[in-house]
């Protein structure tokens, strides 16, 4: 914990936030059109303090009970708390249950009609209230990432819009390989196949891709929603995860 309380995280955020201005201006984008998660998954509560005293009031986690915890700690329901982790659907009643009464919650790892049921019918207690999702593709075809495939995620979107009461869709989302930019080509595509089976304007489904290393990129390729973390909290220890 000692190399992270010398993080300056109000100066990286601030830098983040530049560049991120900077790709916009340079694709002819409007900033606002695009989302700075700052993911702060194994970093310790008074780096996200830090981030929130900066401004910052999105997060990304990736292990659920780690987000239960912290979004109770943290105790603002200014803040929206983007899962990005695998779920497995046992414990998604858990995490909505843990989050959604102090802040929003998102959802970018939906892979399955299970886990989306399993949300849909967590929320059922929260009148009034949605949960967005994201649905992860696996872009890249790699066996060690998660997501359905380019040729399911139609089929899959179509059903959470038809099936869920209160999760919406809000877009698709990718962890690529690294490097390969391709990966985030066939995401916008996907996005793109998506929509037009369900009779949407493109620019309605959001698209999550780009990180700490490829998140400018993503950008000029029309990302709405990067997910950076080491370059804002700095690097992570891994070493008492599970």
């Amino acid at each position: 914990m000692s190399s992270d309380v010398r993080v300056d995280v109000g100066a990286n955020l601030e830098e983040v936030k530049n560049t991120i201005a900077q790709a916009c201006k340079d694709a002819g984008r409007q900033v606002d059109d695009v989302r700075l998660v700052a993911v702060s998954k194994t970093k310790p509560l008074e780096l996200l303090q830090s981030a929130y005293e900066h401004g910052q009031r999105i997060f990304g986690e990736n292990y659920a009970q780690e987000l239960v915890e912290k979004a109770e700690a943290m105790g603002k329901d200014d803040i929206q708390w983007h899962f990005i982790g695998g779920l497995q659907s046992n414990k998604a009643n858990m995490l909505v249950k843990g989050v959604v009464p102090y802040g929003k919650l998102v959802v970018e790892t939906v892979a399955s009609m299970k886990v989306a049921r399993k949300l849909d019918n967590a929320m059922d207690g929260f009148d009034g209230k949605s949960l967005e999702v994201f649905v992860q593709i696996n872009t890249s075809g790699e066996d060690s990432k998660s997501g359905v495939g380019l040729e399911e995620a139609v089929e899959l979107c179509q059903k959470i819009v038809n099936d869920c009461q209160h999760v919406k869709l809000k877009g698709v989302m990718t962890i690529g390989a690294p490097g390969d930019l391709e990966c985030l080509d066939a995401l916008v595509d996907c996005r793109n196949q998506v929509a037009e089976k369900l009779g949407m304007d493109p620019k309605d489904l959001e698209v999550s891709m780009g990180m700490s290393g490829d998140y400018v990129e993503a950008i000029q390729r029309g990302s709405t929603n990067v997910r950076v973390g080491s370059t804002i909290f700095g690097e992570r220890d891994y070493s008492n995860k599970k």
